[in-house]
């Protein structure tokens, strides 16, 4: 039990530091703080979610107390939570029953129904949609207020790098206020897939994880997802702060689905004989360009509508090893 308190307290304390080192301004703490969910995740996935929870308090408590009551909730929401509820799913199963008469479950972890990676990537969507609502609520509560606020930190900022401001630049700073909840919605999400994929990662290196390793090929996300999709994207067209909420949410799903078109791409390209060259070919020119990335979205979507997926494994030999 004192062992697993001193890891919870440290796994806090390395995540609180790497929160606050923003305040430094240096370039390696944005890295730094986008990464601070990883030693929470990492405590929980190894010693459970009670350890996560000790530290995630134990980091905002201290946060508060140094920086103020701002800091504590920020990192709560941010970092705290979505590293504790994710840790909690990730390790969340319940035993399959025994197709005998009388349905026993049978014991054992191999005999364990984990809960689905899909509903997980749903959950991250949620949180990255609750942090940047979050965030523009604090300049505003209305859409026009939001966006004048965010008007004239830009116009700060090009003020500070003594950038002339003409009809031109206020057109693109309208564009990058258009923009910015979306890209945060989508930056948030990608920061939470990859702090939990390599928490999952490091934790099963070390041998702690108490799951075994999930097939991310088979990810898919609920049926429902695509009907939540189309009322979000209805409400798109609506106007002021329900369509701010509408484009983050619709953001974010169609990031989901993005994923999930990674795992499509990795499953029909088993058979190719230069499958390492082409997925890396994807990745480089989906990071690279970015606006490929919606053809990902659309492959995704594809898969939950016609089933490319299974249609491709009936049709095609035993997969090669997973890579």
């Amino acid at each position: 039990m004192i062992a697993t308190l001193f890891i919870a307290i440290a796994a806090g304390c390395a995540s609180a530091l790497m929160f606050a080192s923003m305040i430094s301004g240096a370039m390696i703490s944005l890295l730094l703080f986008w990464l601070a969910p990883l030693p929470l995740m990492m405590a929980g996935l190894g010693w459970g979610p009670l350890t996560a929870s000790i530290g995630g308090i134990a980091a905002a408590l201290g946060l508060g107390a140094i920086f103020g009551l701002p800091y504590c909730i920020t990192f709560v929401i941010m970092v705290a939570l979505p590293a504790w509820w994710l840790g909690y799913l990730a390790l969340l199963g319940r035993p399959i029953a025994d197709p005998s008469p009388g349905g026993v479950p049978a014991p054992g972890t191999a005999n364990l129904e984990w809960y689905p990676v899909g509903r997980i990537l749903l959950w991250i969507a949620g949180f990255a949609v609750l942090t940047t609502m979050a965030a523009l609520l604090t300049l505003g509560t209305d859409a026009a207020t939001i966006a004048a606020a965010m008007k004239r930190s830009l116009m700060r900022v090009l003020d500070s790098r003594m950038v002339t401001t003409s009809a031109d630049m206020e057109r693109v700073v309208d564009a990058m206020v258009a923009v910015a909840p979306l890209a945060a919605v989508i930056v948030t999400m990608i920061s939470l897939t990859i702090n939990l994929w390599l928490a999952t990662l490091i934790t099963a290196t070390s041998g702690r994880l108490r799951r075994p390793w999930p097939d991310l090929r088979a990810t898919a996300l609920p049926a429902m997802t695509l009907v939540a999709s189309c009322v979000a994207i209805a409400f798109c067209f609506t106007s002021g702060l329900l369509a701010i909420l509408a484009q983050v949410i619709t953001t974010a799903l169609m990031a989901a689905y993005a994923l999930t078109g990674f795992a499509v791409l990795h499953t029909v390209t088993q058979s190719l004989n230069s499958r390492p060259f082409w997925l890396s070919c994807a990745y480089v020119v989906v990071v690279i360009f970015t606006w490929p990335v919606i053809a990902m979205v659309v492959l995704g979507i594809a898969d939950a509508l016609f089933g490319l997926r299974q249609r491709y494994l009936r049709t095609r030999p035993p997969p090669l090893p997973a890579s």
